[in-house]
C-alpha cells in the first residue's frame, strides 16, 4: 500500500467515526416539559397578585435570586425568602386587577434546565427553572420595570 492510499483510508475512516457535535444540545423538549415550565411561571406570577406566599413557595428554588433593573436606579437584589417575607407582610399586589396578566413565552427547555420570559403591562421577567426531584422550580429572575 502506497503513503497516499493509506493517508486516504485513514482520512475516510475519520469522517466515518462519530464526534460529538459542537453545536448546543440537543434539546428533546416535550409538549409535556413546555406545559410544566409555563404552568410554573403561572403559578409564580398568580401567587405574587393574590399574595399568596404558600402558592407562590411551591415555585422557587431553595437559591431563588431576583434581579430588578428600573431606569438609572441601581439594580437590586431579592431572596426568595425576602420575597416570600414581602408578600406575608404586603399581601395582594398593589398591581390594580385589570393589569394582572401575564403573557407567558416558553423560550426553551433543555434537560432539566429552562427559561421563559414573562410579560405584564408594569413589567418583563426572564425567568430560570431548574428542575428538581421532578418539579420545574424557578432559580433566578431579571426583571426589566417599566418606568
Amino acid at each position: 500500500m502506497n503513503r497516499l492510499t493509506l493517508v486516504m483510508s485513514f482520512a475516510l475512516c475519520l469522517l466515518l467515526l462519530p464526534f460529538p457535535s459542537t453545536e448546543a444540545q440537543d434539546n428533546k423538549t416535550t409538549p409535556n416539559e413546555s406545559s410544566a415550565v409555563r404552568a410554573t411561571v403561572k403559578d409564580y406570577i398568580e401567587a405574587y397578585y393574590a399574595g399568596d406566599a404558600r402558592r407562590l413557595e411551591q415555585t422557587l428554588h431553595p437559591h431563588y435570586l431576583k434581579h430588578v433593573i428600573q431606569g438609572s436606579l441601581p439594580m437590586t437584589e431579592k431572596t426568595g425568602v425576602q420575597m416570600l417575607q414581602d408578600i406575608r407582610i404586603e399581601g395582594p399586589s398593589a398591581v390594580p386587577e385589570p393589569d394582572q396578566t401575564a403573557d407567558i413565552t416558553v423560550l426553551d427547555v433543555s434537560g432539566d434546565m429552562a427559561s421563559a420570559k414573562l410579560v405584564t403591562p408594569r413589567w418583563v421577567d426572564y425567568l430560570t427553572l431548574f428542575k428538581s426531584d421532578g418539579q420545574w422550580k424557578i432559580l433566578s429572575v431579571v426583571q426589566q420595570m417599566d418606568n
